[in-house]
């Protein structure tokens, strides 16, 4: 199997799996829509830090390892379902003191992005919820062999396939942002940043119930 005859199908099935909805992709559009593209380009950069990661461990057989024990496994579960549920009931939280505030304290949450979410929480907002996603695990396991070459190295395939992952979903990603964050006065409105608050909300809150219920 020659690794360049199936780049094309690997870049195809990359689109496909960026474009899933889930966990990153609320997660993009929620910051994209409250802060810009600016505001979301951390969160996309620590997603993909957080994949890469897996792809990494995957290449190296320690997803596999996490994938076939019950114990690791249970743990990346609850840990991804408990910050999902985190991120959620904020994001309630944050609907319901804007509702209770009026237009005043509304205003003040178009304030820069630091004085309630730094850049560096926003990394590390996107890295969690990559890392501790414990089917992030198992689809690595599954996805990358596919395209790999029995007579090539199966850590440094991976890796450079994985480098091509992460670029083809940050101009993906980036672009989704872009496309949101042009929005981003009307998003920003008090009325329209309460519903979203609570739609995002419900969506997270929903992806950790899933993830928390859901078995292999």
């Amino acid at each position: 199997m020659d690794i360049v005859a199936t780049l094309p199908a690997f870049i195809v099935a990359v689109v496909l799996i960026s474009a899933s909805p889930g966990p990153a992709m609320a997660l993009i559009m929620r910051r994209a829509a409250l802060r810009g593209l600016s505001g979301a380009v951390l969160t996309v950069l620590g997603l993909e830090a957080g994949l890469y990661v897996w792809a990494l461990c995957a290449g190296a057989g320690l997803a596999a390892l996490v994938a076939a024990s019950e114990i690791a496994y249970l743990i990346l579960r609850v840990v991804g379902a408990a910050f999902l549920l985190y991120l959620g009931v904020k994001s309630w939280r944050a609907a319901w003191r804007s509702r209770k505030a009026g237009p005043v304290g509304e205003a003040d949450q178009d304030l820069p992005d630091a004085s309630s979410l730094t850049w560096w929480k926003a990394f590390g907002e996107g890295a969690v919820v990559m890392l501790a996603n414990p089917k992030a695990a198992a689809f690595m396991i599954a996805f990358y062999p596919q395209f790999v070459p029995a007579d090539r190295p199966l850590l440094a395939t991976t890796a450079l396939l994985a480098l091509l992952q992460v670029a083809v979903e940050i101009v993906l990603y980036l672009a989704l942002a872009a496309v949101v964050g042009r929005a981003g006065a009307w998003f920003r409105r008090p009325a329209v940043r309460r519903r979203l608050d609570a739609i995002s909300g419900t969506v997270l809150v929903t992806l950790g119930l899933r993830m928390a219920a859901e078995s292999r």
